[in-house]
């Protein structure tokens, strides 16, 4: 019997590399039996290997039907690989590139939020060559602690941080510089942390919303950020705490991750719709997962996922099983849909 090709592309020049690894690990141990799933490892450097061997991407194309994109962060999330599997023809899993690229960008998906009537924390842009002390300047006068700071292009929360006093603000700004040239202070919303995932053409429906998951951080301090010197010379940590869901909260095991979340039946819906909403106006393809806090004062939108986690611990597989599905028939699914819009 003729089985169906699929190149699962993992790994990529990006700091979420390792997390690649273990989603196209999960994607190949559970493709379905007519699948015959390759591995394709892009290296951190950006070569492409096959079974040890250095390929080129046409080669991929030539020899497979069709490509799971198992990769997350720079280059595999933000349209690079999309534009050229585009480019080569060769059908894949997951949005298009210029949708991919919005996304991956916080602040033009915030832009995209605000466009739709879709309440989002506010936030304040800062460029690499900025000094450190005007740029806090800048943000106190416009958005009051504690603050939220993030690369405008990372995902799985790294370089993430948050910030009660100035001091850590002037950090935090650094830490997240570190992973991008652009960073943003965002308000901090005190709430209940949330996220939905889509499906497109799943159960009769053109974009299915599964059930919304409660996320709940571990109740630890934020890790501490090295403060100024103190008077005899040695630095001080600085704590927030503040908790959140950071990139190691995320793959632990440390956080409570509720599917279905203890929402209110009103909440739940407008989580669903809020997803999907989102889902819409970026133009995305295939399956998405937004992230939502959920507050006294209505649910604030905080960021997409085009290519959400799918590791044995991450939170699509978990919200696929809940509506009495399997990973496998998940797989599938998407497949079938990427080879069907050749």
């Amino acid at each position: 019997m003729h089985k169906t090709r699929v190149a699962v592309v993992r790994g990529g020049p990006s700091n979420e590399y390792e997390v690649s690894l273990k989603t196209g690990a999960a994607v190949l141990k559970n493709l379905p039996e007519k699948y015959h799933g390759e591995d394709i490892l892009v290296s951190k450097a950006g070569e492409w290997h096959c079974r040890g061997e250095v390929v080129a991407p046409h080669w991929v194309a030539r020899h497979f039907d069709v490509a799971w994109n198992a990769m997350h962060g720079s280059y595999g999330e933000d349209g690079k690989v999309q534009h050229l599997l585009e480019s080569l023809h060769m059908p894949f899993t997951g949005s298009h590139a210029y949708p991919s690229a919005a996304a991956m960008n916080k602040l033009v998906a915030k832009d995209y939020f605000r466009q739709h009537g879709i309440r989002t924390p506010y936030a304040v842009y800062i460029e690499e060559s900025r000094d450190a002390d005007f740029i806090a300047d800048e943000v106190f006068k416009q958005v009051a602690p504690p603050w939220v700071i993030k690369p405008v292009s990372s995902g799985s929360s790294v370089g993430m941080s948050i910030a009660r006093n100035r001091a850590e603000l002037i950090h935090g700004i650094h830490h997240a510089f570190e992973h991008d040239h652009a960073v943003f202070v965002e308000q901090y919303l005190r709430g209940r942390e949330a996220t939905c995932g889509v499906v497109d053409s799943f159960r009769g429906k053109e974009h299915y919303a599964l059930l919304p998951i409660e996320i709940i951080p571990p109740k630890r301090k934020v890790p501490p950020v090295q403060g100024p010197p103190s008077l005899d010379g040695h630095y001080q940590p600085l704590q927030s705490p503040l908790s959140f869901f950071d990139y190691k909260s995320k793959y632990d095991g440390s956080t409570q991750e509720i599917c279905p979340g203890k929402f209110t039946s009103a909440e739940k819906r407008q989580i669903e719709e809020l997803a999907t909403k989102i889902h819409q106006a970026l133009g995305l393809r295939h399956y998405s997962r937004s992230d939502f806090i959920v507050t006294p004062r209505g649910i604030y939108a905080l960021e997409v996922n085009t290519l959400p986690g799918l590791t044995e611990e991450s939170l699509l597989p978990k919200a696929i099983r809940a509506v009495g599905s399997s990973y496998p028939e998940f797989l599938d699914h998407i497949l079938m849909l990427a080879l069907n819009e050749r």
